[in-house]
């Protein structure tokens, strides 16, 4: 399971909004406690409002102590006027050993230098990986997030010395170490600077002397790693030298980790001239990000779209496309589909090469109704970007699994990597997968779900481990076509009746309901999906026209001779 999707209070200050009220809360209490201690008196009247202020800055790094980041430079302010409220009840007011003095001191010199470290590590990303003459993965930014810590460590240490009367020798040696690691820290980033730059001024040198035939250009957000993952075993197999090209550091993190071909990361449009070597004839894209602008600008290059998936949804007939030279498309379906929606796109930037990712995808042995506990995989995509992509089925994903469920079904359930982005996603996600545990201890069934399905199985396992598929308006609809199996698809953004006037594919599935928010007719829809299954012979005949007519036997190899030809 994973892990519970905040809710109540922690959701709120999770927020934006919370976030913003949690700052000030911060700020304002170490204000109030620094006040109170210049006025004198007891040295009580400042600790409820700085232990606030502390409480919430240890609350606001939690996320560091499980191996997240920390931004430097963030909530200075009220560090710095933690640090003066220590000096004044310690020192001033308290008599505490002049030590205390020396930890404010040196914590507050490491605190301030925060600002010049973040920049020196913003400033240090890598430049390549796997790329002869210039190395495999070094320079990566140095660890400011450990830096950060520690110094709040020394803030809070400083505090409780003052407060407590404790020996402030210990507040002066904590501060010693957070100034120390500050400037290694500062150290290792000048350092990696440096080797950045060598790195960038030998780039266009070893890439030529690399000689790739083509680039992979990708930008996306980090976590959508599967969107060039699928694509990179295919371009491999073309058998010719090849880079990536990456636009953030996170891209190029999770990139690096895919392949041993040579991965380069350049931010910037006018970082790209290095890169555009004079080997180069073809540059590949698997998503129609905005940053693909920035290197279709050399005319010299054939710009080929390969997008990662084929389906009904309005991204899928994105005037977008029309910048490209070529389109490899599925099938005859992805063409027709932005003819009409009103697109027009000449014949000719077209190819069709089927969906080589396919090509291990078990088509069905026997009819559905001979097996007699079936297993369906539910698979059902996230909320989408925008209002008029979000297709996801999750908010009655409850009610469906529960009646397959209740005929006997195992189920695989594979969410969307993007449906944990949304709270209310999350919680559907958490109460499907509690409906599994349940029935797999009172019934025993053997549910796949969870890390088991989302991570250890590929689509295609889950695909070949099932026997039908419920889904939504999404690309992996259009890839079970090819199993031939009986699958469902879920009517969200529009009722079941004028369902296939948008979304054609459905006319080979069986159309659940849930345009009014609550599946409607699903027992009868069952019946036909788990039994008769009357729709074998237009899932066969849809299957040519989506992932084209191309002999099984050499279904990859065509998209394969189909990129060679303008290599």
């Amino acid at each position: 399971m994973a892990d519970p999707e905040k809710s109540g209070l922690t959701a709120l200050l999770a927020s934006k909004a919370g976030g913003r009220f949690v700052s000030t809360t911060i700020e304002v209490s170490a204000l109030v406690a620094l006040l109170l201690a210049a006025v004198g008196g007891s040295r009580l009247w400042a600790l409820p409002p700085a232990l606030l202020a502390a409480v919430l800055l240890a609350w606001t790094w939690r996320g560091a102590l499980r191996g997240g980041a920390v931004p430097t430079a963030k909530a200075v302010v009220p560090r710095v006027l933690l640090l003066a409220c220590a000096y004044l009840v310690g020192v001033v007011h308290g008599g505490v050993d002049a030590a205390l003095a020396v930890g404010v001191a040196l914590a507050g010199l490491a605190v301030l230098g925060e600002a010049p470290l973040g920049l020196m590590s913003r400033a240090a990303y890598p430049v390549t990986a796997n790329l002869p003459g210039i190395g495999a993965r070094p320079y990566r930014r140095p660890n400011t997030s450990r830096s950060v810590l520690v110094n709040g460590a020394a803030v809070l240490v400083a505090l409780g010395c003052a407060f407590t009367g404790a020996l402030a020798v210990i507040s002066a040696a904590v501060s010693a170490a957070a100034l120390g690691l500050a400037l290694f820290t500062s150290w290792q980033a000048l350092t990696r600077v440096r080797a950045r730059r060598t790195s960038e001024q030998n780039l266009f040198t070893a890439l030529s002397a690399h000689e790739p035939a083509f680039v992979v250009h990708w930008n996306a957000p980090a976590g959508t790693a599967y969107q060039i993952a699928m694509w990179l075993p295919y371009l491999e197999r073309l058998g010719r030298r090849f880079f990536v090209l990456v636009r953030s550091e996170a891209n190029f993190n999770e990139v690096a980790a895919l392949t041993t071909a040579p991965v380069v990361l350049r931010t910037a449009l006018e970082d790209l001239d290095d890169v555009v070597t004079p080997s180069l004839r073809v540059a590949f894209y698997v998503n129609t990000a905005t940053r693909n602008n920035h290197l279709i600008r050399y005319t010299k290059l054939t710009h080929i779209q390969l997008n990662h998936g084929d389906s009904d949804k309005v991204p899928s007939h994105n005037p977008v496309f029309r910048m490209y030279d070529k389109n490899f498309v599925a099938g005859q379906a992805a063409i027709d589909r932005f003819a009409a929606n009103g697109v027009s796109m000449p014949m000719e930037m077209f190819t069709v090469v089927g969906r080589p990712q396919v090509e291990n995808v078990a088509v069905a042995a026997k009819p559905i109704a001979s097996i007699a506990n079936p297993r369906v995989l539910y698979a059902p995509t996230w909320a989408g970007f925008y209002a008029d992509s979000n297709y996801s089925s999750l908010h009655v994903g409850y009610d469906i699994v529960k009646a397959l469920v209740a005929r006997g079904c195992s189920i695989v359930f594979r969410p969307h990597p993007y449906s944990r982005r949304s709270p209310a996603l999350a919680r559907e996600c958490d109460r499907i997968r509690a409906l599994l545990e349940e029935d797999h201890r009172v019934n025993g069934r053997q549910h796949v779900f969870g890390n088991q399905a989302e991570v250890k199985m590929s689509v295609v396992d889950c695909f070949n481990a099932s026997d039908a598929m419920v889904s939504d308006v999404s690309s992996v609809v259009a890839d079970y076509l090819y199993s031939e199996k009986p699958f469902a698809m879920v009517a969200v953004s529009t009722s079941a009746v004028t369902f296939t006037d948008e979304f054609p594919l459905g006319r080979a599935g069986y159309i659940i309901d849930a345009h009014s928010g609550r599946v409607q007719g699903l027992d009868a829809i069952l019946d036909d999906f788990l039994g008769a299954d009357p729709l074998v012979p237009t899932r066969h005949d849809l299957k040519k026209y989506y992932l084209g007519d191309i002999p099984p036997e050499r279904y990859a190899q065509h998209f394969l001779d189909e990129a060679s030809r303008h290599l």
